[in-house]
């Protein structure tokens, strides 16, 4: 997470990253797919792969930032030419802390921005301005009370405390951002995750109160809400390309692809099927790909 330090104040400093920012106008969208299986189900399968809601559906930065796009449109019409900036997940921007100032909601102990009338399961976006807007009453209560379920039921015990995450430990770093081997302490801790990872979200009680998105771009595509595990394994190079276009899955790569179910299939049950699986890419032309496909059969023939 080196671009964490690499950008230095100007993740708290909007005017460094965009000239004359007085304000930012901090949106949420809602994400959760209507028609994908439950999560509960899919975790509970190790045959099958779990793949984090968010990323059921189509790749949320272009289409978020378009969005914010068309609302600097409208406000153009409003106030007349103004200078802003667009940003989804895109730049050094503290979102969590300008969505809180902002009034959305509180920073939760898993430290996911939370609100009391939608839970979690949105996407976060701004818009930076150099229009003197009126501001909003910044969201000062937290509602986590003595709750610790997020704490509890981390895989990985990625968060070390209230408000404290270690991404070394997060399976959402460990199977997205991170390129290279996963640590041998982590892979049994990963089940069948193979892209991110939803726990905290799905035991946080604040969630009863989330929305199931109303956008068609974010329903679940090509079956990635309950997929087996050894189709999405033998997928050629060509297929994953073509599977993931428009998805944020496909920026991880086909490498770190075939790495993270590699470990998931180490995880599952030992069966004639998942060995033959793992044997087809015994020779595969990645190094990190042949270290995890050993791995894991060496794991199941234990």
């Amino acid at each position: 997470m080196a671009y964490m330090s690499r950008h230095g104040t100007m993740r708290s400093r909007p005017d460094e990253l965009k000239s004359g920012t007085i304000r930012v106008i901090s949106v949420r969208m809602d994400y959760n797919p209507p028609d994908a299986s439950h999560p509960k189900k899919v975790l509970s399968n190790p045959e099958l792969a779990y793949v984090s809601r968010y990323a059921m559906g189509r790749d949320y930065h272009k289409l978020m930032r378009n969005r914010i796009q068309k609302l600097a449109s409208r406000i153009e019409e409003f106030s007349g030419p103004f200078g802003y900036r667009a940003f989804v997940d895109s730049a050094p921007v503290l979102e969590k802390a300008l969505a809180r100032n902002a009034g959305l909601g509180w920073i939760g102990k898993h430290s996911n921005l939370i609100n009391p009338k939608a839970g979690s399961w949105f996407f976060l976006g701004e818009l930076y301005t150099d229009l003197p807007l009126p501001t909003d009453d910044s969201f000062t209560q937290d509602h986590c009370g003595s709750c610790k379920a997020c704490i509890d039921i981390c895989p990985t015990q990625a968060i070390i405390g209230p408000y404290q995450v270690d991404a070394r430990r997060c399976i959402s770093y460990l199977t997205i951002e991170l390129k290279g081997s996963i640590p041998l302490e982590f892979r049994p801790m990963l089940g069948n995750r193979i892209y991110g990872c939803d726990d905290c979200q799905l035991v946080c009680p604040w969630n009863k109160f989330s929305h199931d998105t109303e956008e068609k771009d974010f329903r679940t595509r090509h079956g990635l809400d309950a997929p087996a595990l050894v189709e999405l394994f033998l997928w050629s190079e060509e297929e994953f390309m073509k599977r993931t276009e428009g998805s944020a899955i496909r920026r991880i790569g086909y490498e770190s692809w075939l790495r993270n179910i590699a470990v998931a299939l180490g995880n599952a049950p030992s069966s004639d099927l998942i060995i033959k699986a793992l044997k087809s890419r015994q020779e595969h032309s990645s190094e990190i790909v042949r270290e995890h496909v050993n791995w894991a059969l060496e794991t199941l023939q234990a």
